[in-house]
């Protein structure tokens, strides 16, 4: 605990006794300010925001139990009194007091008081913070009206009390691991831990120390026994993101822990079983990626149980203000001033494409918030939209606006093949997605990127 950070607001009439105890709490390193009335109290109050008080019970302009309350509400408050008794402490109590410590103060006691009731405080916060994680996880997080996010919370709320392994679908930026803890969140397991896994940050002998722990000597370094995820998740759920990034070799591992329940920690001999629900996301088609040999087909199947589509921003255009709002409210961004969206800027959120969905749409706005300074309004220019990535209307429908540049006239064959090589970067390689937009099936669109030697750009071959 920084004592320095924590401000004690002193209300005492005797200014001899008021200068000794502050004096006290000083030398422990708190910083402390004097009133000698509940009136320079109030004055104080206006201009701090205390982490504790100590409040003489006999004041000459007022009744400290009678003020106890209001000052309680702000911060957790000490009575000091020369008229100990315990009809006093009881009403000191019951008006909110978190100590009582009758006059003359011995300086121990009241170094155990503070800290005391400073820790209880912390440990309070703390836990409210915690118990408003757990209990409005889906709520708070998981945001929209439309009716593609009402069907999405429709099925979270269906495949949660299960122990079904789910597949979490979407685009990077969507928010599956939102999903996931939501899915978790409401589920039998909520009291143990949810284990989230990122498949594509370490390398393959990392990932599987990590994974499924090791014992003593199973590699250099390994001076003791670790438990890995999986155990550190035990009654909970393991949420694996990116799951069509794990390496082949530890795939079919993690198929045994799903079919079995068991596992060996490297180095280990010992079977060990795992009672963990198990969740997995991917912005990958990763069934398509299955059935071209870049994941294994047993293991899909029984990840995917069940899956769960997560639409992006441009399949719930409806949500944008309100996520919008959502961030411009957070107390994450929040300085000194609320501001608000000019209709120009609101227009514009709507009409852009979102490659980076609800992630890109949270760091345009906390970019727009810090660049106006002390603007209330975020107009149009400040949130730096690339033009590329608006959309136009075509016949009442959104469509992205897509410019392509020759310096000659080119052939159909050429605008074809930029185009489509534009498609490819954009939607990193995914057959299935581009497909789509272009009307044709998967194995048109494979047809297309091999006669025009797109396949490196493909990301599933």
């Amino acid at each position: 605990m920084n004592k320095r950070n924590k401000r004690i607001l002193l209300v005492e009439d005797d200014q001899t006794l008021c200068r000794l105890i502050a004096e006290q709490l000083e030398v422990l390193g708190y910083s402390v300010s004097r009133a000698f009335s509940w009136k320079q109290a109030e004055t104080a109050l206006k201009g701090q925001d205390p982490s504790l008080a100590l409040l003489d019970i006999r004041l000459p302009d007022a009744d400290g139990l009678e003020c106890l309350p209001k000052l309680s509400a702000q911060c957790p408050v000490i009575v000091l009194t020369a008229y100990g008794s315990i009809k006093h402490a009881v009403a000191a109590m019951h008006a909110g007091a978190a100590e009582y410590l009758a006059k003359p103060v011995n300086p121990t006691e009241l170094e155990l008081a503070v800290t005391r009731t400073l820790s209880a405080d912390s440990l309070r916060r703390k836990y409210e913070y915690c118990n408003n994680q757990l209990t409005s996880r889906v709520a708070r997080n998981m945001i929209g009206s439309s009716n593609a996010f009402k069907k999405l919370v429709e099925l979270i709320e269906l495949v949660a009390p299960s122990d079904a392994s789910v597949l979490i679908e979407g685009e990077s930026g969507v928010g599956k691991e939102l999903v996931a803890q939501s899915i978790h969140q409401l589920s039998a397991r909520s009291n143990n831990t949810f284990v989230p896994v990122d498949c594509c940050t370490l390398q393959e002998n990392l990932f599987e120390s990590e994974l499924f722990g090791h014992e003593k000597g199973a590699f250099t370094g390994a001076d003791k026994r670790k438990q890995g995820l999986i155990e550190v998740a035990e009654g909970g759920t393991v949420f694996l993101d990116e799951i069509g990034e794990l390496p082949a070799s530890l795939q079919a591992k993690l198929l045994r822990v799903l079919e079995t329940g068991e596992f060996r920690r490297l180095g280990g001999t010992q079977n060990l079983t795992s009672d963990s629900r198990f969740l997995a996301a991917t912005n990958r088609d990763l069934k398509s990626f299955s059935r071209d040999g870049g994941f294994r087909r047993d293991l899909y199947f029984r990840l995917a149980a069940v899956v769960v589509y997560v639409p992006s921003l441009r399949e719930r255009r409806e949500d944008i203000p309100l996520l919008a709002e959502h961030f411009l409210n957070s107390r994450t961004f929040q300085r000194r001033m609320i501001k608000k969206l000019s209709k120009p800027a609101l227009d514009a959120l709507y009409e852009y494409n979102w490659p980076g969905n609800i992630r890109e749409l949270r760091n345009v706005i906390e970019r727009a918030i810090l660049i106006t300074g002390n603007r209330p309004l975020i107009e149009f220019a400040d949130l730096g939209l690339s033009s590329e990535n608006t959309i136009v209307n075509v016949g009442g429908q959104p469509v992205p606006r897509c410019e392509l540049i020759f310096d000659h006239e080119p052939t159909l064959d050429e605008i074809k093949e930029i185009y489509l090589s534009r498609l490819l970067g954009k939607h990193r390689g995914h057959r299935g997605r581009i497909a789509n937009i272009l009307g044709v099936s998967e194995r048109n669109t494979y047809r297309l990127i091999k006669r025009y030697g797109l396949e490196e750009k493909a990301r599933s071959k």
